[in-house]
């Protein structure tokens, strides 16, 4: 017996290292900032005269006050730079003719090594009036500012603000202001390739704490409550020293009466605990938050009843249903088309192969609910007016979020199998960014 427990030891000791080997390497705070900056520096080089260029604006201001920050300027600041600083003002302006970008910051000193300081408060103790100087010397044909009607990410400049900048501009140059909104998108849904290496690793984090988190390294059937396993993950998360977007979810299906409430999973209400049993299909949605960058999964697990080594075949057939419905979806991907035209046709695609779909696919990346191409909501099946009339981009992410139901004869019901895995649009074919669930997880 000693010999056989000390046996069993050494392969629990082996289990968990192998577990922890496949860790991705999480860095240290400061070498997170050091990542961050750079990642700042690259893309002002790369993406923003792109953008600029595309939407043929030559001048772009970014205003915000501390505490009270524009949700662009914060991809803006340097790593150590909590919050904005007095009122932040961020100039970025095209001379034309391929010259680099000026990247000024109307401030008392630089904001970061990108945005050099463009005011000297004892040459002009007015603010504003700098402002109105550097504009008057560039003599810019359009002056995009963060306003927007159907993005909250890029409606980030206050009233105050932008009545502050109208009073104080000449009016020649009050009528060359537009809305920014396409360069605030374009600016938050772009990934950039050095993103995109990390960004792999940042997913698989994620998918190896759902593993942990669905095991019975965490889960003991007939004792551990959906709720035990949502707190899991949170303590997990910080274990890692990372942070979440959201709360997570556990949810659980069996065969038993009574149909799954999708309201109630996608509103995050409060619900009564479940206890996990033998036989149960368990759901989670998650999300981690890293280097800037977020994740959103969602995963299925099985619960073995007492005699099962395996998943029954007519789970695992469901399962391939929401693949196929995740692939239907990803090859209607194509660029310039409106979300609303992706949605519609792969609705209707999937409706003539005999599958029960509903799609709400978002993007992601510097926010979990990002700002780019909505394809559907939950409770928009007919099209998002605003987020899914824009067109698809090259070079964004987007978590493949959806669901397809099927009948389960054996339970006289259906299962709702809800998947969710981040992807990367190149402009050709969309890649999931560490691939996607194709097999259920197991427990034990």
């Amino acid at each position: 017996m000693n010999h056989l427990y000390k046996l069993k030891w050494i392969a629990i000791v082996l289990l968990l290292q192998a577990v922890h080997a496949e860790m991705p390497k999480i860095l240290s705070m400061k070498k997170r900032a050091a990542v961050r900056d750079r990642w700042l520096k690259e893309r002002v080089e790369t993406v923003m005269p792109d953008l600029l260029r595309r939407e043929q604006i030559d001048m772009w201001l970014i205003i915000a006050r501390e505490y009270n920050e524009d949700p662009v300027i914060r991809t803006m600041l340097p790593a150590t730079w909590l919050n904005a600083r007095r009122r932040t003002i961020l100039l970025i302006h095209d001379p034309g003719k391929d010259q680099p970008l000026e990247t000024l910051a109307v401030s008392r000193y630089d904001v970061g090594e990108v945005f050099k300081k463009a005011w000297e408060k004892e040459k002009q103790p007015d603010q504003w009036k700098r402002l109105s100087e550097l504009i008057a010397e560039r003599n810019p044909k359009k002056i995009a500012v963060n306003r927007s009607i159907d993005y909250g990410l890029a409606d980030g400049l206050a009233s105050t603000e932008y009545e502050a900048l109208n009073a104080n501009l000449p009016a020649k140059y009050r009528k060359r202001i537009v809305s920014g909104e396409k360069l605030a998108v374009g600016w938050l849904e772009t990934r950039t390739r050095s993103e995109m290496v990390v960004y792999e690793q940042i997913c698989r984090i994620a998918h190896n704490i759902i593993k942990e988190g669905f095991s019975d390294k965490v889960i003991q059937p007939g004792v551990t409550s959906t709720d035990d396993v949502v707190w899991w993950f949170r303590e997990r998360i910080r274990e890692l020293k990372l942070i979440t977007w959201f709360h997570p979810t556990v949810d659980i299906q069996r065969a038993e009466a009574g149909s799954f409430d999708f309201l109630t999973t996608f509103s995050k209400t409060e619900r009564a605990e479940n206890i996990i049993m033998p036989g149960d299909v368990l759901h989670v949605d998650f999300g981690i938050t890293y280097l800037g960058l977020n994740t959103d999964t969602q995963e299925h697990a099985y619960v073995l009843r007492k005699g099962e080594t395996e998943v029954p075949d007519y789970l695992k057939a469901a399962l391939a249903s929401g693949n196929r419905l995740q692939d239907i979806l990803t090859n209607n991907f194509k660029l310039e088309r409106t979300g609303n035209d992706v949605l519609n046709r792969s609705l209707d695609q999937a409706k003539r192969e005999g599958i029960k779909p509903m799609i709400y696919t978002h993007p992601i990346g510097f926010h979990g609910h990002a700002a780019g191409t909505t394809i559907g909501m939950w409770d928009s099946q007919g099209g998002v007016p605003g987020h899914g009339d824009y067109p698809l981009h090259s070079n964004t992410a987007y978590s493949i979020e959806l669901n397809a139901k099927v009948q389960i004869q054996q339970w006289g019901k259906e299962v709702a199998i809800m998947l969710e895995q981040d992807a990367f649009f190149d402009g050709e074919t969309v890649r999931y960014i560490d691939g996607r669930q194709t097999d259920w997880i197991v427990i034990p």
